[in-house]
């Protein structure tokens, strides 16, 4: 019987202000945009949300401003299906990000931290019984480094299973990656870690970049490569490439923090890693086809559909996607 104790975020919490126009402007460069929204966003909210989506307990940690902003962030994750008694107030401003998107479906992102740098590792202690009792926990590096690295510790002294989102990439402990059970960077994340070779590039990789992280200790590497799918590696597992699904990206943005969401779903209910792994391409390959982050994560009904549709051919449940209008 799948366990159900509940996966536990620690993260950031973000209004994400989007402006949508043809094209990413250069530096220096104005461009015209064609539409605007404001939305709930922040990389950890992003990710309990998605796991609230999919209709599993999930239980936030973080931090919110004392302004308008906050109010609205703490109303709509509540909404949302996620506990909240791990987030705390403090006094200034929540976090924002400002975020561009092309009709491609790329993006860029400039995120100020705002309440999200306030969060420290007294925090963790005043939520330790969460942490103790969770199946999961998630965390990514929008809160302060030395907050994820005593996160860490913890969760390796606690026997808990720690994904860690390593985004946006940033000089790490080395000491961290041995009590990390799952390393989840996309291909600019992974880059940075391995001196600035891409994977899938003239020099390294993917088989070699995930053999490259696995050197510096933990169980296991998923390397997020967007439309390509994800590349798998552990100790227990040889690498290999699942995937993607065919879909009409829309705006990209949060889809890496949807796959998260995700793929600790998908361990929590029993599924194998390559299992999980395919349920979080499904989770993703959804979200992209909407606008918004919080706003794009699908259902656990939607991403079961898309996974028995299969058997029609991937043109076919892009179609099918577009017609009934997922949301």
């Amino acid at each position: 019987m799948p366990s159900k104790k509940p996966i536990v975020v620690v993260g950031s919490i973000n209004t994400d202000l989007v402006s949508v126009t043809r094209r990413i402007p250069a530096i220096g460069e104005t461009v015209i945009g064609t539409d605007f929204h404001v939305h709930p966003g922040g990389k950890g909210a992003n990710q309990a949300v998605a796991v609230a989506r999919l209709g599993y307990p999930v239980q936030l940690i973080g931090r919110l401003g004392n302004d308008e902003f906050g109010s609205q962030l703490r109303s709509h994750l509540e909404g949302a299906g996620v506990d909240i008694a791990g987030v705390a107030t403090s006094d200034g401003t929540s976090g924002v990000a400002v975020i561009v998107v092309s009709e491609k479906g790329e993006n860029s992102i400039i995120v100020t931290p705002g309440a999200n740098s306030k969060v420290t590792p007294q925090d963790i202690e005043t939520n330790i019984d969460s942490i103790r009792n969770a199946g999961m926990v998630l965390a990514q590096l929008e809160i302060p480094i030395e907050t994820v690295d005593y996160l860490a510790t913890v969760c390796a002294r606690e026997g808990v299973t720690l994904i860690l989102d390593p985004a946006p990439a940033m000089d790490l402990p080395p000491s961290i990656f041995k009590r990390i059970a799952w390393l989840t960077p996309n291909e600019s994340e992974a880059a940075f870690y391995i001196e600035g070779n891409v994977p899938g590039s003239d020099g390294h990789l993917p088989d070699e970049v995930a053999k490259e992280l696995l050197s510096r200790g933990g169980h296991g590497v998923v390397l997020k490569l967007g439309e390509r799918g994800a590349f798998l590696a552990s100790k227990d597992i040889p690498g290999v490439l699942i995937p993607a699904f065919r879909l009409r990206a829309v705006d990209t943005t949060a889809a890496g923090d949807a796959f998260n969401g995700g793929f600790a779903t998908g361990l929590m209910l029993g599924k194998s890693p390559s299992g999980s792994v395919r349920f979080a391409n499904a989770v993703a390959g959804i979200s992209v086809t909407r606008q918004g982050a919080q706003p794009s994560m699908p259902s656990m009904n939607e991403v079961e559909k898309l996974l028995q549709s299969l058997a029609i051919g991937s043109s076919q449940v892009e179609s099918n996607l577009i017609a009934s209008k997922v949301r």
